[in-house]
């Protein structure tokens, strides 16, 4: 990857098409711009260690979908979109020795290097496309993602495809993104989000552009029938989906996810899945 990216400077909002390449590229540029901003906001909740399924702070400890974690020590596990690498440690914290991240943003792999020293829990990262990962097929028991990577990807079959190479038979996909019926109504916490204004089978991405036209910012809406064809045809089994409530502990508002819309209608979905 290379480093010649400055903020972005966005002129238009758009929905429209966006290629894979166009897509890696745009989000490459935005995160590496956003990481300081994102770590300083959202790192308390997200915290240096914790997984944390979605902006409704439903954890891992809560839903147990990786399976139990006397089960996972021995295994070898990659997050996709790592990030800072919270969900990574957390799996450290837990005793899984063999844990690897990637991500697209080398300053968010900056900040996943900073805790690593302040905690002393020390996860590899690399930076990489979840479009194209570098590992070898079969390589790991585990491969999970919260939020990372996967809600940017135009072809969820390839993606999920590729995610279904790098596991060895009898491994498992775990992955939250974007409920897919979030996607009907506006991105506002408040009562204008509560009113569908798009249809739910409009696949054409969400685009943040410059003043050349160029994507800084992509984000690909895939229907809930587009991620079960896309696990399925990946080769994979789906075993479980949830779809966590807003807790009552949680006040907080993060972009579009608030106690208002989350006592309604679900803002996160997470699939489960097994290769044969």
């Amino acid at each position: 990857m290379i480093d010649d990216v400055g903020a972005p400077d966005i002129h238009r909002v758009t929905r429209r098409s966006a290629g894979p390449d166009e897509s890696a590229h745009a989000n490459r540029v935005w995160w590496e711009h956003a990481a300081d901003e994102y770590q300083a906001e959202h790192g308390s909740f997200l915290r240096d260690t914790g997984f944390v399924w979605g902006p409704e702070g439903v954890e891992e400890a809560d839903l147990g979908l990786l399976g139990p974690v006397e089960e996972l020590r021995g295994a070898r596990v990659l997050e996709l979109g790592c990030g800072a690498g919270q969900c990574s440690r957390w799996l450290r914290a837990q005793g899984v020795a063999q844990v690897v991240g990637i991500d697209v943003s080398r300053r968010q792999l900056q900040h996943a290097r900073r805790i690593d020293e302040e905690t002393g829990l020390r996860v590899p990262a690399t930076q990489a496309d979840v479009q194209r990962l570098p590992f070898a097929s079969g390589a790991f028991d585990l491969v999970c993602s919260a939020f990372g990577g996967l809600p940017f990807v135009p072809d969820a079959r390839a993606a999920l495809a590729e995610a279904a190479r790098v596991l060895r038979p009898g491994g498992r996909l775990v992955f939250s993104v974007s409920h897919p019926m979030r996607w009907c109504f506006p991105d506002d916490p408040g009562e204008r989000g509560l009113t569908a204004e798009q249809s739910y089978f409009d696949r054409r991405a969400y685009v943040e552009e410059n003043g050349a036209g160029s994507a800084v910012y992509v984000e690909h809406h895939h229907t809930f029938g587009d991620w079960i064809r896309a696990i399925a045809g990946a080769g994979l089994v789906l075993h479980d989906l949830a779809e966590p409530e807003w807790p009552e502990h949680n006040p907080e508002t993060w972009g579009g996810w608030s106690p208002l819309r989350g006592r309604l209608f679900p803002g996160t979905a997470v699939f489960s899945a097994a290769k044969p």
